[in-house]
């Protein structure tokens, strides 16, 4: 949907086919129990500069969709870390020396890494494992346990003993080092097709476009000019094609075509990293501390309030990112194993009304380092692949799968390479 509305923004109308009956893929928003949910908790970044300016594009407010936070990272009892409304880094370095939580050798540990990541201008002369570069910089354990594991896993997905250092540096350069609101954090009020999918899609269609659901492609044909799709309309014939589909029906899709054996085979090899989210509704009376916390050491990561966050009081969301024992539990024990967890942390002692555990076993690739992620442009000029999944400085984010797409809408345009 970004393609497509970069696109319709030039006044090129364009054809979406969408294989779902509704827009939004992995954030995509999700109906239970006469409640809106999302199929997963998604937190944007200041520095997500291409998603806010496309959720502006095409009507939305960001003042008003998101409930903005200055950087903080509290994990319940353990660590509360808040930046100040200075001047970036120096509200960074603040914050890490007035943390709670560490000692103060871990906090002057902490303040000296990131000026040296700084004056190496956030690169490494060959990329490593998040675990490796923190024991290179006398990051010790529990600094790790408690600060530099939780970011990782958030912004990566992936365990420090297996995430790619320098795409960790790269989210570290852009949300923390450039301007202070670039680390703000911005949390959804609506769900995610509302927030943008569903906006972009009318969006497309005033500029002369198409949104077809519940029509995926079956096969895309290379011709002398052109591309055709075979879809369940039948075949239809394009100047462009983008495929903006998951990495797995991408695979399925081009391994077909002539020419693109090492594009399908950079796909193959990603692995996947899942991620679950737990929704508890209680009474509506039970909030949380913050509308954002973490937990340590337990299996719930982080809880969202979004009673605090949308008004929807007494809904808690717990969120587990990467694999881990989790995936082990039925449904019903994690459920009960996070209302547990909030009992013991938060004194609840109210019984969930329902509960909903919403679980994305391949919600992101595996971003380790010097990972080989496949072009946008590919071998044959008029196909471009676009997704979280491919080449580029971040890990499977919502900016980066919007940076693919922009970047596919602008190779599509005319006199553009």
């Amino acid at each position: 949907m970004a393609a497509a509305a970069e696109l319709a923004a030039a006044n090129i109308p364009v054809t979406v086919f969408e294989s779902a009956r509704q827009l939004g893929g992995r954030a995509r928003g999700v109906s239970y129990n006469d409640t809106q949910l999302d199929n997963g908790q998604h937190l944007l970044l200041g520095c997500y500069r291409e998603t806010l300016r496309l959720i502006e594009l095409v009507g939305g407010d960001v003042e008003r969709d998101f409930l903005r936070l200055p950087l903080q990272l509290d994990l319940h009892h353990h660590l509360e870390l808040r930046a100040p409304r200075l001047p970036a880094p120096l509200h960074l370095l603040l914050a890490l020396l007035n943390a709670k939580g560490l000692n103060w050798h871990e906090r002057i540990a902490a303040a000296r890494f990131m000026l040296a990541l700084r004056a190496m201008d956030f690169r490494l002369a060959q990329d490593m494992t998040v675990a490796e570069l923190l024991k290179l910089h006398g990051q010790d354990a529990d600094l790790t346990l408690k600060f530099w594991e939780p970011l990782t896993i958030a912004a990566l997905n992936t365990p420090v003993a297996q995430a790619s250092a320098q795409v960790l540096l790269n989210v570290l350069r852009d949300a923390l080092h450039r301007k202070r609101a670039d680390s703000d954090m911005l949390l959804p009020r609506i769900d995610f097709t509302a927030l943008f999918p569903q906006r972009a899609a009318a969006y497309v269609e005033r500029h002369g476009g198409q949104v077809h659901l519940s029509c995926g492609v079956d096969a895309i044909m290379p011709e002398d000019i052109g591309i055709s799709l075979q879809t369940a309309q039948g075949k239809q014939h394009f100047s462009h094609v983008i495929c903006a589909a998951s990495s797995a029906t991408a695979e399925r899709l081009l391994r077909p075509l002539a020419g693109l054996t090492d594009t399908v085979q950079q796909i193959a090899a990603l692995e996947q990293q899942p991620i679950y989210t737990v929704y508890l509704q209680y009474p509506a009376h039970v909030r949380l501390p913050h509308p954002m916390i973490g937990l340590h050491q337990r299996i719930s990561q982080w809880l969202f309030d979004k009673g605090l966050i949308a008004g929807q009081r007494g809904l808690l969301a717990s969120v587990i990112s990467a694999e881990g024992i989790h995936q082990e539990l039925s449904q019903e024990e994690l459920a009960r194993k996070v209302a547990n967890e909030l009992h013991e942390e938060f004194g609840i002692d109210d019984t969930p009304l329902w509960s909903k555990v919403i679980a994305e076993k391949r919600a992101t690739f595996c971003c380790a380092p010097n990972l080989q992620r496949p072009a946008t442009q590919t071998p044959i000029p008029n196909l471009l692949l676009a997704g979280d999944y491919t080449a580029g400085d971040y890990p499977a984010t919502l900016e980066g799968a919007v940076m693919s797409g922009v970047d596919c809408a602008r190779r599509c345009l005319p006199g553009r390479k």
